[in-house]
């Protein structure tokens, strides 16, 4: 009985670990922004075989990304105090078991997407997983500029909702793209700031490790926030949202480029933090708005 008990326990372990491979909490604003692309490209939301394989294969398509990266990561990651206690650098899972996992997900994903919604939803979740598993995830190790490539496929998720509703891809797409790709850089850049210690350890030349002063972080963290703010005005201006989401919009823009200047202005650990936490409130709430306000 009590060996019974222990091998569930174990087996339980396990499964929570494979879960842990696929970041489902963090992937769940990637889901939501490919269900913001759907809605936004005037996709039926009761049409529930599509709405749920679109979610379905987005989901499944960045959790094998997320499990790439980590397989391939293995060695940073356990140099690193925030990520060493991953699956894969903790030895808990065997790189080559991780990589089936990751194998399985991804295929999954992309054929949920291309058999039960479209080709072309495929063809760009296809796009994101190699710009980020095979570009974005080597390049880390070589060049700080690895944080805008990687701002690439992190910024697909709406495309993919935009094709998945239309099976093209307009303008209102590639502004969806805009906005997520902008909204990334002071994102990631609060990240490397607060983590910088920890890149460095790891052999990751990260903007504020190669240039420790902060200077050069905060300049492009303000840069690419105020190329957010009329950015992400554009939906109004191309009749895609009303007036209402035009003036909510602006406000939410302001105040994240206020938090932003004062991140650039002390270049402390406390502002880089609620910098990075207003980044995850920001977006969640500009796709709600844009929704409401959806002309």
């Amino acid at each position: 009985m009590k060996e019974s008990a222990l091998a569930l326990t174990a087996a339980r372990s396990r499964a929570s670990d494979f879960v842990a491979l696929a970041k489902p909490r963090l992937n769940l604003l990637v889901v939501a922004s490919a269900l913001a692309g759907y809605v936004m490209a005037g996709g039926d939301l009761s049409d529930a075989v599509v709405v749920v394989c679109t979610v379905a294969g987005t989901a499944l398509v960045a959790g094998g990304a997320s499990a790439f990266n980590q397989v391939i990561e293995r060695q940073s990651d356990s140099l690193m105090r925030r990520t060493r206690l991953r699956p894969v650098p903790d030895g808990r899972l065997q790189p080559f078991e991780s990589l089936v996992f990751a194998t399985a997900l991804a295929l999954g994903g992309l054929l949920i997407l291309a058999t039960a919604v479209n080709r072309l939803s495929a063809i760009v979740a296809l796009a994101t997983l190699l710009s980020y598993a095979v570009v974005y995830t080597p390049l880390k190790r070589r060049s700080s500029f690895s944080t805008v490539v990687g701002a690439i496929p992190g910024a697909l998720p709406p495309v993919i909702g935009w094709a998945a509703a239309r099976d093209a891809l307009s303008q209102g797409a590639w502004v969806l793209f805009a906005i997520v790709f902008l909204w990334q850089l002071p994102h990631f850049l609060a990240i490397a700031w607060i983590y910088r210690e920890d890149y460095a350890r790891a052999g990751f030349p990260m903007l504020p490790v190669i240039e420790p002063d902060g200077r050069s972080t905060a300049r492009q963290a303000v840069f690419y926030c105020a190329a957010l703010l009329p950015v992400s005005l554009a939906p109004t201006l191309l009749g895609l949202t009303n007036t209402a989401y035009f003036v909510a919009a602006l406000v939410l823009g302001l105040i994240f480029l206020a938090l932003t200047l004062r991140f650039a202005r002390t270049r402390t650990i406390p502002d880089a933090r609620r910098l990075f936490f207003a980044s995850i409130i920001y977006l969640p709430l500009l796709w709600i708005l844009m929704i409401a306000g959806r002309a």
